[in-house]
């Protein structure tokens, strides 16, 4: 756990911007800064927070979490589907192999754990949390057939 005091000490050295020209060209997103070159992507994770397209300051270490938990991932599942990640040079850093763009958008917020009535916990019990297996144990199936007529 990161003491208060540090995080307070890195308030004003969060990194919200990067300019690598030796890099390649850069594209800007909302909170990686990218550089390709010979097929390569170096993926810098800044610390910068958005929400609805908008970026709204920095948080510290913000990019060294995501960055780390991305690669965590990365590598729990290279074995299940190869991936582009070469190496990780930095916390805040990702060096990949350039890749032909998939154009497919998934967006699940809060499935699981909201509030709304599209969330697992408001249609169904636990033991009908959505899963791989889409059976639902006898026990659910009222549940479930009385919350979707309401």
């Amino acid at each position: 756990m990161i003491s208060d005091d540090i995080i307070k000490a890195q308030l004003k050295k969060t990194l919200d911007k990067t300019s690598f020209s030796d890099l390649g060209a850069k594209y800007e997103g909302k909170v990686r800064d990218c550089y390709t070159r010979d097929g390569r992507r170096i993926i810098v994770v800044t610390d910068r927070i958005s929400a609805f397209d908008v970026v709204l300051g920095t948080i510290p270490f913000k990019g060294q979490v995501l960055n780390q938990i991305a690669a965590s991932w990365f590598e729990a599942t290279k074995s299940l589907a190869p991936n582009h990640v070469l190496s990780i040079p930095d916390p805040t850093v990702m060096v990949a192999t350039e890749c032909q763009l998939l154009p497919v958008e998934f967006v699940m917020r809060a499935y699981l754990t909201g509030v709304t009535s599209t969330s697992s916990g408001t249609t169904t019990s636990a033991a009908c949390a959505p899963s791989a297996d889409t059976s639902c144990p006898k026990e659910c199936e009222r549940t479930r057939s009385s919350k979707r007529r309401s």
